[in-house]
């Protein structure tokens, strides 16, 4: 990730970034990605299964059908006291849209 923020790139894309860590470890990175993107200001997107690093790191998530994949939703998420990744998931709205992207990707 080093290497691809020396060169400054207006987005920045992530696949599956913290997919390979133990639970321990994918927290702090998360931690870390969501200070620096937040704090150079970098445009980015990032593809997960994982719809609580999705809500706690986005300021929008959507969601894709099955295959053909077509979007499906758009979720603005708006957190009361957004901080940091941990502390995102402690928010009141946290598990509300939990459940809607739950369901969304149920159906």
């Amino acid at each position: 990730m080093i290497r691809t923020l020396a060169v400054k790139p207006d987005i920045l894309l992530l696949d599956e970034a913290t997919s390979a860590l133990d639970y321990q470890s994918k927290l702090l990175i998360e931690e870390d990605i969501y200070k620096i993107v937040r704090k150079e200001k970098i445009t980015t997107i990032m593809v997960t299964h994982d719809i609580g690093q999705a809500i706690s790191m986005s300021d929008k998530i959507i969601v894709l059908s099955k295959r053909p994949s077509v979007v499906k939703d758009i979720y603005n998420i708006i957190l009361t006291n957004k901080t940091t990744p941990l502390n995102n998931k402690k928010c009141p709205e946290f598990n509300k849209y939990f459940d809607l992207i739950w369901r969304d990707l149920d159906e």
